[in-house]
């Protein structure tokens, strides 16, 4: 079976490792966690990184740390990992789900603005709201931040995105966690907002086995966020604690295999946009086969290669019987039913009919030519019977 997305792991895995069990620094104190952060921090062009267990816990103290309270409202895409909306609903906010743009399967920038224009209202001190701050006409409940997900390494429109948060005060919190390697305009993701957010779960482009890692060029946030990963422990030696903590720190055995996969970065980069380019050529014109489009100005890094046919579920069946591990794209998230009742900006639905033709097929970052020609000739083979 070619795997769907599986870890490369052929540099100094091993030897750092080892290094954590030889000294015995396992735990979330060590060097490899710093050096993974500075690591992450210098690639992306932000000033700091901090280390987390996951990307959604990194998401969730993103959310706390720009404020977001209970009540309040986030708007996320209804096209993500459920991740996105689960860190929303930690912080007892309120999500408004928007549909995606049919050609690059972002969150639909247009249509969220037309929604802001006609529902969003400026605060009345009078009545007790908070000026500056914008609300939602029916809810009466503040609009608080914006999560942009940059939906398969792809990215929309941030020029229109930013221009749409200063305009209604929304803290603008990315969610980078399958971009790392995808650039907007010459500048990487995550670093647009307060906070951008990667992850490094066993299918991203590089792998810990898990870990997230919090990007922003605020000092103050950096050392706050850092504080809350470690239980907000307010003294070196003291168990004291000034406030509510989290234990989010991401632990130095794992931050070394992230070091060492850092350092095979940009071959698997390199190795992940041959693939994307092998797969676009030699599969337009098969059958009803269509892309996911990449917008002028964006640098991807083509983490998981996704495409649209009408005979999705067919072809699902058919290279998961020939060894081609394959999956479907994500439920939507007004379909699930935690979120079924929630605000759902959308005229036509383009999340649904997204969802029933997509289909991932093998990508990971060590996927070998063969492997590619394997998948292709597999592809084919089902169009032409």
């Amino acid at each position: 079976m070619i795997p769907l997305s599986v870890p490369h792991l052929n540099g100094n895995e091993w030897e750092y490792v080892k290094d954590c069990l030889d000294t015995g620094w396992i735990s979330s104190a060590g060097s490899y966690v710093n050096r993974f952060e500075q690591m992450i921090a210098e690639y992306t062009g932000a000033r700091y990184g901090v280390a987390c267990m996951n990307g959604t816990a990194g998401l969730h103290l993103a959310q706390l740390l720009s404020g977001v309270k209970q009540g309040d409202h986030v708007i996320a895409p209804n096209i993500t990992f459920v991740a996105t909306l689960n860190a929303v609903t930690y912080t007892g906010a309120e999500p408004i789900l928007v549909d995606v743009n049919p050609e690059n399967w972002q969150m639909d920038l247009d249509l969220l603005e037309d929604f802001l224009g006609k529902n969003a209202y400026p605060g009345n001190p009078g009545a007790g709201e908070e000026e500056g701050r914008y609300y939602l006409q029916s809810t009466r409940r503040p609009l608080k931040a914006i999560v942009p997900v940059h939906v398969l390494g792809n990215v929309g429109d941030m020029d229109k995105l930013l221009s749409i948060a200063l305009k209604y005060n929304l803290a603008v919190i990315e969610d980078s966690t399958e971009s790392l390697g995808s650039f907007y305009k010459g500048k990487h993701t995550g670093r647009f907002g307060k906070f951008g957010v990667f992850s490094f779960n066993g299918n991203k482009i590089i792998s810990a086995g898990g870990g997230g890692m919090m990007v922003t060029d605020d000092e103050e946030l950096a050392k706050k966020a850092k504080h809350l990963t470690t239980q907000a422990k307010a003294s070196p030696e003291e168990y004291y604690h000034d406030e509510i903590g989290y234990n989010y720190r991401l632990v130095n055995v794992l931050a070394a295999i992230g070091v060492a996969q850092m350092e095979q970065f940009p071959a698997l980069l390199a190795n992940k946009r041959k693939m994307d380019a092998f797969y676009r050529s030699e599969l337009a014109g098969v059958g009803d086969i269509t892309f996911q489009q990449v917008p002028d100005g964006v640098e991807t890094n083509c983490w998981l290669f996704t495409f649209k046919t009408a005979r999705m579920w067919e072809l699902l069946q058919f290279l998961n019987n020939n060894g081609v591990q394959s999956r479907p794209f994500w439920v939507p998230m007004h379909s699930l039913p935690m979120f079924a009742k929630k605000i759902y900006v959308s005229q036509d639905n383009v999340a649904a009919g997204i969802y029933e033709s997509c289909i991932s097929i093998p990508s990971s970052g060590g996927i070998t030519q063969q492997e590619l020609e394997e998948v292709v000739e597999q592809i084919k083979h089902f169009y032409n019977r």
